[in-house]
């Protein structure tokens, strides 16, 4: 007689860990009227049972000519994956907010050359 797998040691805990922090960061990447997206997410898991926040991930993203780099650690996965989407959204927005008035320009004074009243 074999066993038969149930789903529910650590390797289908850390893959269905993984498919939850990539649907928060794809919800986040994905939006439309973004720059170029490219970039890494690294996820790890402390071996220590002592440590208080045992998972950790960093992110490097590339949008368009920005670099926007995230930290988190949390108690588990999900609540990572959770805080991971949180921060990164924000710094999105900031870099994208940043890179939308960069580009607006102001229209001269009439004494330099601009539009007569």
């Amino acid at each position: 007689m074999s066993a038969q797998p149930c789903g529910c040691g650590p390797r289908a805990t850390w893959t269905r860990s993984l498919a939850y922090l990539r649907q928060k960061a794809g919800a986040v990447l994905d939006r439309p009227g973004l720059p170029p997206v490219n970039g890494e997410v690294h996820l790890t898991k402390a071996a220590a049972h002592h440590d208080e926040f045992p998972w950790a991930a960093v992110t490097e993203i590339q949008v368009g000519a920005d670099l926007v780099v995230v930290h988190a650690h949390e108690a588990s996965a999900r609540e990572l994956a959770d805080r991971l989407h949180d921060r990164l959204r924000n710094r999105m927005e900031g870099a994208v907010h940043r890179r939308n008035v960069a580009r607006r320009t102001v229209t001269p004074p009439p004494w330099r050359g601009g539009p007569q009243q």
